[in-house]
């Protein structure tokens, strides 16, 4: 990790693996001249994945004592950031707090503040995709592969108690390690909820692909590992049946998309709705760039840094000689 040069204008930053490929650098400037912050500007920090402790640290402490470093989000690193330096901030939203991780740095005057924004962009990307009464009506059930900040905060959404009785009747965690399975039962296990939780230990995708046979039709069936993207593959294997009439959520939006590529096949066949991670990564980043500066972004607003996300999205596939 190299860490950036003080900052001679408003900053704000992407902790991530491969932050230069991200759409979020051609994006942002974009959205800076929409909302009026046209002094702005973003770079990444690239860290390897589960990083010495150390590492996150000097990151976090740059942030926190450099005037122009406004704020970062973190994907990736968000459990392994906070339980490295949570005692730098001086404010921890309670999301961050119950998930121990951190997605979001911001300032608020002095204090430096972290937060956990996954459980508010999942949720707003789930409503955009799911079906109304769809867990009332389908009978299916959640499998989550990943035990990551991305799915905890995709269980918690799916278990609000103002969903009633609209939620899945169990919620299947699979990872392919025992000690992150440990930490999200712990986790969740905070949720006071009727939902079920099920945690399976799946070393290899032909695990995965065990449970995704037993998972009832009408399921939502989410990719949460980050293979596709920081890393190559798919948490399951080309054999896998999804269940008929299933929602395939893969969180990426960019990479080789191994998991989407394997839904899409069968799409037809079973009747899937596959989704990507684009719609995810517009909640995201607006949640965290409002927090940084300070500036509401719902209603009207949104709907315009949508459209110009939207827009730059097409104008990328029509170059590339692509279609959706």
């Amino acid at each position: 990790m190299k860490l950036p040069n003080p900052a001679t204008r408003p900053t704000l930053y992407f902790i991530g693996v491969t932050t230069g490929q991200s759409s979020i650098m051609k994006l942002f400037p974009l959205w800076a001249e929409q909302l009026g912050l046209r002094d702005a500007q973003i770079k990444g920090i690239d860290i390897a994945i589960h990083a010495e402790p150390e590492l996150y640290r000097r990151c976090v402490e740059f942030i926190k004592n450099d005037p122009l470093s406004l704020g970062a989000l973190v994907t990736t690193h968000k459990i392994d950031l906070f339980h490295a330096a949570s005692d730098l901030f001086d404010e921890i939203d309670a999301y961050a707090a119950m998930f121990e991780e951190v997605s979001s740095i911001s300032k608020n005057g002095a204090a430096l503040a972290a937060h956990a924004k996954d459980p508010i962009s999942s949720g707003l990307s789930l409503e955009a995709f799911v079906p109304e009464e769809h867990w009332t009506r389908s009978g299916g059930h959640a499998m989550i592969m990943g035990a990551g900040g991305s799915a905890l905060a995709i269980a918690s959404y799916l278990t609000k108690p103002e969903h009633g009785g609209n939620v899945p009747e169990t919620i299947v965690i699979t990872n392919r390690s025992p000690e992150r399975l440990k930490s999200a039962r712990e986790l969740l296990g905070r949720i006071d909820t009727p939902v079920k939780f099920a945690y399976r230990l799946c070393p290899d995708p032909q695990d995965n692909d065990a449970v995704l046979a037993g998972m009832p039709a009408g399921s939502l069936i989410v990719n949460a590992t980050g293979l596709g993207k920081d890393r190559p593959g798919s948490p399951l294997t080309d054999s896998a049946v999804f269940p008929e009439q299933s929602l395939v959520w893969e969180l990426n939006y960019r990479g080789e998309l191994d998991f989407m590529h394997q839904a899409l096949r069968q799409r037809t066949d079973r009747r899937l709705h596959v989704e990507d991670g684009w719609i995810y990564f517009i909640h995201g980043w607006t949640q965290v760039i409002a927090e940084v500066f300070h500036r509401p972004i719902e209603g009207e607003t949104f709907d315009r840094l949508e459209r110009v996300a939207m827009n730059m999205q097409a104008s990328g596939r029509t170059n590339r000689g692509e279609s959706k």
